[in-house]
């Protein structure tokens, strides 16, 4: 039976959209697959980790009747980009096995039963919504997600926590050396409500929406977030437990403030970084009056330094960082010029943007 009738790149974009979070190798071998369930001219592709479920459907898709399975979902999309991009594509069913088939070409995949494809329930209880713009939604998740610490024994900050209040909509991320906020507002007026989205969710939100001004329909539930947008349904579930306060993180008052130009400040750390231990990445940032030095040093006793103009009046600062922690606030946050401030060598501190009080970027430092 020809179960799916149509061209290459029909099947390719949903295709690509949903496979993101899946696994080339799984306890559950069926988890490593996508289903792809047809009635009508309609084809909706499901796939799931069993923490996060993406949904995704595309019409005018032709074939001899409805049906559903599931397939390698890797295998097959490696098989679609390969063809050329005007192949007609044809999947048949024979045997427990999906034929691929495109011009002279033919591929012969296994399958796994449809019905033992599992899905995430969708949590029932009071839910929330609002809608915000994909382009607002992903500037929000792209200034705070490089905070989000990865493999952390305590397990709230492998995330991206999202607060919501009143018009407000807030992103803080953190891994106990550094701290990222942002806020949006929002059209729409919602109790406080606090949920850390895993960081695998945030990602994959970072590589599927666009910077578009087309709409991002978030559902808040007990348990689980959905994001709708397009022909994209993503539901997560929520990590368990408690964020630390980021408020009392940020510096309340800082004395020494300097203003400098983000690309120049970038191009020169990124030069001092060549010669910083691989390990620790340490860089020492000495500021004096519209002067600041980087100096970095490695294991083989090479040096860097770069000296840059600056907008400053305040104490002599001789102060250590971890030069990573830098760059990826420089890189993410895409402004003319950004502000610097300080108490001391001592105590965090504080990147932001001059006229903007919705960014914060808080950095510990560190011995050299």
């Amino acid at each position: 039976m020809v179960l799916i009738k149509t061209h290459r790149d029909t099947l390719l974009a949903p295709l690509q959209s949903v496979s993101g979070i899946v696994e080339r190798r799984h306890t559950l071998p069926i988890l490593s697959n996508v289903l792809l369930e047809k009635k009508g001219d309609r084809l909706t592709l499901l796939a799931t980790d069993i923490e996060i479920q993406i949904t995704t459907a595309t019409a005018a898709v032709g074939g001899d009747g409805d049906g559903a399975v599931t397939v390698g979902a890797r295998k097959l999309q490696e098989i679609l980009r390969s063809l050329s991009d005007n192949a007609e594509v044809s999947l048949l069913l024979e045997d427990k096995r999906l034929q691929v088939r495109a011009g002279k070409s033919r591929f012969s995949l296994q399958t796994l039963p449809a019905d033992d494809f599992p899905r995430m329930t969708i949590s029932e209880g009071e839910t929330k919504q609002f809608a915000i713009s994909q382009k607002a939604f992903r500037q929000l998740i792209s200034k705070t997600q490089y905070g989000m610490a990865a493999q952390d024994v305590r397990y709230y900050l492998n995330g991206l926590l999202l607060l919501v209040e009143g018009k407000e909509l807030r992103a803080v991320a953190t891994d106990g050396h550094r701290l990222a906020f942002a806020s949006v507002e929002i059209d729409a007026e919602l109790p406080r409500q606090e949920m850390i989205i895993p960081r695998k969710t945030i990602l994959e939100l970072n590589r599927l929406l666009v910077d578009s001004d087309e709409p991002l329909n978030i559902t808040l539930a007990p348990n689980q977030v959905r994001f709708a947008f397009g022909s994209v349904v993503l539901v997560s579930k929520l990590i368990d437990g408690k964020f630390p306060d980021y408020e009392r993180v940020v510096p309340a008052t800082l004395k020494n403030h300097m203003t400098v130009g983000r690309q120049t400040l970038m191009q020169a750390m990124n030069r001092a970084a060549i010669l910083t231990n691989e390990k620790f990445r340490g860089v020492r940032v000495v500021l004096s009056e519209n002067s600041l030095k980087l100096i970095a040093a490695n294991a083989e006793q090479e040096e860097a330094q770069e000296e840059i103009e600056v907008n400053y009046t305040g104490d002599t600062i001789d102060v250590g960082f971890n030069v990573g922690y830098l760059l990826d606030v420089l890189n993410n946050v895409h402004t003319e010029e950004i502000q610097w401030s300080f108490n001391d060598a001592n105590s965090s501190a504080l990147i932001t943007v001059p006229g903007n009080e919705r960014f914060k970027y808080v950095v510990m430092p560190m011995r050299i």
